[in-house]
């Protein structure tokens, strides 16, 4: 599972970094960045197949067009890349909708037998890197309000993310993204190029407890922390 974020850089790094730009009037209305402690249904910046060079900013849970209220979005947080063309609710966006979501690292707990212990997980070869995901538009009968939201595959895990976590993000290499965003490719052969990332292309450390909770907003909840448990030596090779 994946559900904790951060996207800390810059509106320019981000354009910068996907050769796209922010909608100005997005921007000044959901303001999504930095956000250092990215959760479910928070707005989140993603960049859709029917317009790479926009970076539009969704939110994150998808909601199926056919749902009856937006609640069932909650659920809708990920997609298992390994049966998301079984579930009908993903089918359709997988043909149609597909979207990249920039990310700059992630969260997952590790379980230290009673205790959860956080870590921050990020990419060494970009500062930014995506996710794959799908994007849907849903339209509220009782008010009108139309609402993008997405959800993010998910894939068995790497030889670092194994040690904590049993599921993790279907990051793409940057030169992958625009196979993913490319409709022409069937669904079953893009989702051929979802592989567990490079282990070598990774690190991962321990961060607060306090990013455990979705009210806590600050550059304090991506700093190292510091422990003293022997059977963590290697914490700086893993993630939650």
């Amino acid at each position: 599972m994946c559900g904790r974020s951060s996207l800390t850089k810059t509106e320019k790094e981000i354009e910068a970094r996907f050769n796209a730009t922010f909608y100005s009037d997005e921007l000044e209305r959901y303001n999504p960045i930095p956000n250092y402690n990215v959760a479910p249904t928070h707005r989140c910046p993603v960049i859709t197949n029917d317009d790479p060079s926009k970076i539009h900013i969704y939110r994150w849970g998808l909601i199926p067009f056919w749902a009856k209220d937006e609640k069932i979005g909650y659920k809708m947080i990920n997609a298992r890349s390994e049966t998301v063309l079984e579930k009908n609710t993903f089918k359709k966006p997988m043909e149609k909708r597909r979207c990249i979501v920039p990310m700059d690292g992630f969260y997952e707990w590790k379980r230290n037998g009673k205790e959860k212990i956080p870590y921050r997980i990020q990419t060494t070869n970009v500062d930014i890197f995506s996710v794959a995901g799908l994007w849907e538009k849903w339209t509220s009968k009782d008010t009108g309000e139309e609402i993008h939201s997405f959800t993010v595959l998910t894939q068995p895990p790497n030889e670092i993310m194994s040690d904590i976590h049993d599921r993790m993000p279907a990051i793409l290499m940057p030169e992958q993204e625009k196979l993913w965003l490319d409709m022409s490719i069937s669904p079953e052969e893009v989702l051929k190029i979802i592989e567990p990332y490079p282990s070598d292309l990774m690190k991962a450390y321990r961060v607060s407890s306090s990013v455990g909770n979705v009210r806590n907003n600050s550059p304090e909840l991506i700093k190292p922390v510091k422990h003293n448990n022997r059977s963590n030596t290697n914490q700086g090779n893993l993630f939650d």
